[in-house]
């Protein structure tokens, strides 16, 4: 970004400041929950630095936007910490949401939990001074043009892992090319997941020497993510064992008034039929609980620990959903007849079970195309099709064993991104002389 397009971006981050600052205030006051929060993101009250023992061990910075680029870092980090057992990882997300997840499950791996900064000149520069990391580590999106300049002024190495380009954001990109091109340029390298994606870059105008298709974490996150939760089983969710057991996982708004009615409707003939709905925003728990009681279903909280003898559950819990696929017969992936852009069907697939999704999946566009290409899922463009894809599979049960086989293939063939992305860091760390 050069000096004109850098006075302007800011001169537009101070007016956008000036404009919402009073709202973020009233919000702090109000929910005590954001207070720490946003005043760590603006660089105050950080406490010790990771790096106040003055050791020149390798410092590793990971940042990931939200709980679905958290769960495709989470082998990322797991080998990081095996190769530099000695090193400091530091792990920041965007959100409160994926901040919660990271903590609880990166927890043994990760030295730091840090704040990222808002795109401020003063928080980006107190962030760092803190941090003071060797090498930046973006999972696949979230690019703010003063901490990756404020990165390049330092000399700090970034890398940008897991890289994808949608169509919708390639237009974005194309539309502010003057501030996008010299980001993506900023990075030492870009692994990206497809040579489609390596492509849309090069197109962008990024320097081809700084690509790599290396393919998709997810699918390594995927097959760690395939051990099921000890004690997670269809007793502790109180599941009957005979149960057809229909999993809608990380719904929106939109879609469950749609999944109530379609199982409203497979009921009348599978008396067997219980349905596992799992909300992407788990805090919407007791919307859901009444809105299930409009449609005549005594529904069940997991966050409460309810019992009852009803045929819904709603895991309004974080950290649950990937195992309780594992005890599923057929999973939908929510995010996708609203657009959303769709969640990760790799969660369902490693477990070996048929998954429907509909046509909304651009931030997985790529495993959904392969998962349809190997049977392995099908696409469902509404209520009608959603029903009539799920009263196929669970009336037959030898397809949904073909299909479930066919998407756990798929899974099990693309193993060993991780360890492609873990050469790419150590090189980086090595020209360093930090390696």
């Amino acid at each position: 970004m050069d000096m004109v397009s850098a006075f302007f971006y800011n001169l537009f981050m101070t007016v956008g400041v000036i404009v919402f600052a009073p709202l973020l205030f009233v919000k702090v006051i109000l929910t005590p929950k954001y207070r720490s929060r946003v005043g760590k993101r603006l660089g105050f009250g950080l406490g010790k630095s990771p790096c106040a023992d003055g050791s020149r061990r390798p410092r590793i910075w990971v940042h990931a936007l939200s709980v679905g680029e958290v769960a495709s870092a989470r082998n990322l980090v797991q080998e990081l910490r095996r190769k530099y057992p000695q090193g400091i990882i530091i792990f920041s997300s965007a959100t409160r949401a994926g901040e919660s997840f990271a903590r609880s499950t990166l927890h043994e791996h990760v030295d730091c939990f840090a704040p990222f900064p808002f795109d401020l000149l003063i928080s980006v520069r107190a962030l760092l001074s803190w941090a003071r990391p060797d090498l930046f580590v973006l999972v696949e999106t979230d690019f703010w043009p003063n901490f990756l300049r404020e990165l390049i002024r330092r000399g700090i190495p970034s890398l940008l892992v897991n890289g994808r380009v949608s169509e919708s954001s390639l237009a974005r990109y194309r539309r502010f090319r003057w501030l996008f091109r010299p980001l993506f340029n900023s990075f030492r390298a870009l692994a990206m997941q497809t040579e489609q994606d390596a492509m849309a870059m090069r197109q962008l105008g990024v320097d081809p020497a700084r690509l790599a298709v290396l393919g998709n974490l997810k699918y390594d996150a995927a097959l760690s993510g395939g051990v099921v939760t000890p004690g997670l089983d269809r007793s502790a969710l109180r599941i009957p064992e005979q149960a057809l057991v229909w999993v809608a996982g990380s719904t929106h708004k939109g879609e469950e008034e749609i999944v109530f009615t379609v199982f409203q409707e497979l009921l009348r003939f599978r008396a067997n039929l219980f349905l596992v709905l799992a909300p992407r925003n788990v805090e919407r728990g007791a919307e859901l609980a009444a809105m299930a009681a409009r449609h005549s279903f005594a529904a069940c909280r997991r966050s409460l620990d309810e019992t009852g003898e009803g045929s819904v559950l709603i895991l309004d819990t974080l950290g649950e959903l990937a195992s309780v696929y594992a005890l599923c017969d057929v999973a939908f992936i929510g995010g996708s007849l609203v657009p959303q852009r769709g969640h990760n069907p790799l969660e369902p697939a490693v477990h070996g079970k048929p998954v429907l999704f509909g046509p909304c999946m651009e931030d997985f566009a790529e495993i959904s195309r392969d998962l349809l290409a190997v049977g392995g899922a099908r696409l469902v463009r509404d209520g009608g099709e959603l029903r009539a894809g799920l009263a196929l599979l669970l009336d037959d049960p030898a397809e949904r064993e073909r299909a479930g086989r066919q998407a756990q293939k798929l899974v099990a063939s693309r193993r060993g991104v991780t360890a492609a992305h873990i050469g790419l860091i150590r090189d980086i760390l090595a020209r360093e002389g930090r390696g």
